[in-house]
């Protein structure tokens, strides 16, 4: 369903597109929210201004990294910076929830439908929100995930506990070298499950998420 939003300027006028998606909402039997990084934003996980200088100050001086995107993409000279980059960046938009409830509002609107998440999102902000995971399907990877990065297999691997302890003991902006990821298979540094390039892992819950989303769209 698209809407043309009103010309006039009137509270009453502006409404209306608002009002009919309300009734949509109301009157529908299932609901697929499509989601991007503007859902992120508004609920203020934002990559650059005044929270990305106070998380990432000391990288900003040091490297002049301007914002959390570009940061993603920086040239650390060791493994030891990349990940007290990286693991800043994951805590922050990861594992802890957004500072705004927007994902919280959202499900109130849908929890008593029948609804699926297709999203670009690597957040995981509709699982902290409470959405089924059942439900959701993150084409683009997810921030708590590594992989090889050969990669030599098709496989992802569960991030928090060494995230977590990235966070609390790197100094200097940089992490303990034990700390370290690298692959249980080959030994190869460990990098995010995220799509950048045709390294991207699609592991096997990838799949599982792409053919629920398949499945739920035909029996609606």
């Amino acid at each position: 369903m698209s809407f043309r939003m009103p010309t006039r300027s009137s509270t009453a006028v502006s409404s209306a597109p608002i009002e009919r998606l309300r009734e949509a909402l109301n009157t529908a039997d299932a609901v697929v929210i499509g989601a991007g990084a503007g859902l992120s934003a508004s609920a203020g996980l934002t990559y650059s201004g005044e929270r990305f200088e106070r998380l990432f100050g000391d990288f900003q001086a040091k490297y002049g990294i301007r914002d959390m995107y570009s940061g993603g993409f920086y040239p650390f000279e060791t493994l030891e910076e990349y990940w007290a980059w990286w693991s800043r960046q994951i805590m922050a938009n990861r594992y802890e929830k957004a500072p705004r409830p927007v994902y919280d509002w959202l499900l109130d609107l849908v929890r008593d439908k029948d609804y699926f998440v297709i999203t670009t999102n690597v957040d995981h902000q509709f699982q902290l929100a409470g959405f089924d995971k059942e439900r959701l399907f993150y084409t683009q990877g997810d921030y708590g995930l590594w992989q090889c990065s050969k990669p030599c297999h098709q496989a992802t691997y569960d991030n928090e506990s060494t995230v977590r302890r990235m966070a609390s003991e790197q100094r200097d902006m940089k992490i303990p070298a034990a700390l370290i990821p690298r692959c249980p298979r080959c030994g190869r540094p460990m990098v995010m499950n995220l799509r950048c390039d045709d390294a991207f892992v699609q592991d096997a819950d990838w799949y599982a998420a792409a053919r629920r989303y398949e499945d739920f769209l035909p029996r609606r």
